[in-house]
């Protein structure tokens, strides 16, 4: 299959894993892939926050910005046309943006199937944490960009809803979630501690926020440092929550069991991931797939996750230690749980490990299933105009 990939990120984060990730298993499955996005992406390190593009949305006024974006749509537009021209691709795949319209007009210009991929309802997540210059017309945009893919491929199935409550059919939905690279679970695998005092390592993967409340996880340590526990956090953070952090474990008296690695490359965070024995995901977006929660699962270790929605599409009771959503208590005393009975939920690892595979949670599964569609929705093209 003959592809192009549509995008418009700047920087090299958890959003860029996703597209690496995709495009690499459709790339390995032995299909073609043309690339239309910022250039400067693949020379940053991972952690870069796109540079030029970044500084330049701090400068401008808000208005000015979003009339940019806007334009910038019209370059994407010519680029897509040239490339259409140069090698007709099958179908185009788009990882959608607000102020982006140029993909589905595009595509119905030249009769061409466009898959869209979801990670957010933009409009909505913009507007409440940055704010919209123009509100009318990027809502207006984002609908029609909705409603006139030929697919509509968003996160998880509550995204999904918010897709639907926007005048999308259920028909032109397909849920799908991340996963992991079947070449990097292949590296994990799950050894029972045999040691009479094991240390127990509690790691955290990602970009540490306050509302993440590690604090809780480090005082539940301090609770129990009879014990030989290890909080490993692999990310950087804001706000000084490090230091706060080190400070509280000081304040406990165990300064020694808390370690920051700071920002670490793909490569490595798995490297410490399979350290993790007991794995927290605290807090997550009620919309999101957390790219973490599937790293957690490959390594086999005792997740304590919130009961959300989201959350609830990937794990359950028999694979991951689930807390009350938001409940503060309920987080920690679920953590303390998976410490102190550590040793009776091996059967619970186990089969935290087997439900990526058993689920197809994989970059490979999800490059099949997007190729799958594009085919699909090639077909039944064909068939509507010879009809």
């Amino acid at each position: 299959m003959d592809i192009i990939y549509l995008h418009r990120i700047a920087s090299k984060d958890g959003q860029y894993v996703h597209v690496e990730e995709l495009t690499n298993a459709i790339l390995e499955q032995g299909h073609d892939i043309r690339f239309i996005a910022p250039q400067f992406t693949d020379e940053s390190e991972f952690g870069s926050d796109g540079g030029f593009v970044s500084k330049l949305k701090e400068k401008l006024p808000q208005f000015v910005y979003e009339i940019l974006e806007l334009s910038y749509s019209l370059l994407i537009a010519l680029k897509l046309v040239v490339a259409i021209l140069q090698k007709r691709p099958d179908f185009i795949y788009e990882r959608y943006n607000l102020y982006q319209p140029a993909g589905v007009i595009v595509a119905k210009l030249f009769g061409l199937p466009l898959l869209l991929e979801v990670n957010a309802p933009l409009f909505d997540e913009r507007r409440k944490y940055s704010g919209i210059a123009i509100p009318w017309l990027a809502k207006a945009i984002e609908n029609f960009t909705w409603r006139q893919a030929t697919k509509v491929l968003p996160v998880t199935q509550v995204l999904a809803n918010i897709v639907m409550a926007h005048g999308v059919s259920k028909g032109r939905i397909e849920v799908v979630h991340n996963g992991i690279n079947e070449h990097v679970y292949d590296k994990f695998n799950l050894v029972p501690k045999t040691d009479e005092n094991p240390e127990i390592v509690v790691g955290f993967v990602g970009f540490l926020n306050p509302w993440h409340r590690l604090d809780l996880a480090v005082e539940a340590m301090g609770e129990l440092k009879h014990l030989n526990i290890r909080l490993l956090c692999v990310g950087e953070g804001n706000d000084n929550i490090r230091e706060t952090l080190l400070a509280q474990s000081h304040e406990l008296g165990i300064p020694d069991r808390v370690e920051f690695t700071g920002l670490k490359a793909r490569d490595e965070v798995f490297d410490y991931v399979k350290q993790f024995d007991i794995a927290l995901q605290p807090a997550v977006t009620p919309y999101a797939s957390p790219l973490k929660l599937f790293e957690y699962l490959a390594a086999g270790s005792v997740i304590v996750a919130p009961d959300s929605s989201n959350i609830l599409e990937i794990v359950d009771e028999k694979t991951s230690i689930l807390f009350e959503n938001e409940n503060l208590d309920s987080f920690k005393e679920k953590l303390k749980y998976a410490i102190t009975h550590f040793n009776e939920l091996f059967e619970l690892r186990e089969n935290a490990r087997r439900l990526v595979l058993d689920e197809g949670f994989t970059w490979q599964g999800n490059a099949r299933r997007v190729v799958d569609m594009g085919k699909k929705c090639m077909e039944s093209r064909g068939k509507e105009t010879n009809a």
